[in-house]
């Protein structure tokens, strides 16, 4: 069975709710009369709930601490089939916090609390070279731009290093840019850490917003330039992709809404989530694509990055696909 390894930090998070209590959640009464509820996210946490909802195997690498609040994340990814053997337990560290606020158009913005957070420390630890190891295991090793700006330069070093010894026995690299100002000291940095995220993925996926945020002005076909990797996915403003790959080039444009969305937290999450399982599942990048703008269409319709699972798609059976050729 072809597997997955998220690689990244999931937090505590508070979120500006309307009333009442969201089942497993907690709330309380913000100073200012607002009304919040507890939860747990993170992009790259997302994507792995999508991807083991969609039945694929996978393991979320991270770091937590030994607190309640830690217990609290292991119990709910195993509830939701994530695998949780690589998640490393820190004595006395605690995990980050966000809280998001939403607006009427179910804009979202993001405060972080996570400068001493235990995920940051994973590439610093006396058993990070045998977690690293690990990852030649695994048929894709996926991981976004917040996951790299949370490590220093030798632990990113380090991960590089590692997923280039992977790829040499097969295993893929796919690498979501999810691009965040605040994670990096200057956008000089995070443009050297990106060009040598393209220059090592086999795939990568990304998006107007964030390559503009790197790279004002210039336009699509600039932009996509810039990734000499082999399959490219450049979501656009609208709800189009613009795809590259071995043999040709798409235009995927997403079906209509016919829901209002209440929450555009996690869209991209979940098209990768689903744009990587429809690839293992033998799906070619269009169809990928299509079923990635699919599931973010139906996410963004719910408050929240994890929808109930009731609301998932009916699971659609792909082409058989041989472990570790799925996606080549």
């Amino acid at each position: 069975m072809a597997s997955v390894a998220c690689v990244g930090e999931c937090m505590v998070e508070l979120r500006q709710a309307q009333g009442g209590h969201s089942a497993g959640q907690s709330s309380g009464q913000g100073q200012g009369g607002g009304l919040y509820s507890r939860g747990f996210g993170g992009d790259t946490l997302n994507t792995a709930v999508y991807l083991a909802r969609l039945e694929v195997k996978v393991d979320y690498l991270t770091a937590l601490g030994d607190d309640v609040l830690s217990d609290e994340m292991i119990a709910a990814w195993n509830a939701e089939g994530v695998g949780t053997r690589r998640v490393m337990r820190l004595p006395g560290k605690l995990p980050g916090l966000y809280m998001i606020q939403t607006d009427a158009k179910g804009e979202r913005q993001f405060f972080h609390w996570r400068d001493s957070a235990a995920a940051r420390l994973l590439m610093n630890l006396p058993e990070t070279d045998e977690l690293l190891n690990s990852l030649m295991s695994y048929d894709i090793v996926y991981l976004s731009a917040i996951t790299l700006s949370i490590y220093d330069a030798p632990g990113r070093e380090r991960l590089f290093a590692a997923i280039k010894r992977a790829r040499l026995l097969g295993t893929r690299f796919v690498f979501d840019t999810n691009f965040r100002a605040r994670g990096w000291p200057d956008r000089d940095l995070a443009r050297e850490v990106f060009a040598t995220a393209f220059a090592t993925a086999d795939i990568v996926l990304t998006s107007t917003e964030d390559l503009l945020a790197l790279y004002p002005g210039e336009s699509h076909d600039q932009l996509m330039a810039r990734i000499p990797s082999p399959e490219l996915v450049f979501r656009l403003a609208e709800p189009v992709s613009l795809l590259r790959f071995p043999g040709g080039t798409s235009e995927v444009r997403a079906e209509p809404m016919t829901r209002p969305v209440a929450d555009t937290t996690a869209a991209g999450d979940s098209f990768a989530a689903a744009y990587i399982a429809a690839r293992l599942g033998g799906s070619d990048p269009v169809e990928a694509a299509q079923a990635g703008h699919r599931l973010a269409s139906l996410v963004i319709c719910y408050p929240g990055a994890i929808i109930p699972g009731y609301a998932m798609p009916p699971k659609k059976r792909h082409r058989p696909a041989t472990s570790r050729q799925a996606t080549k």
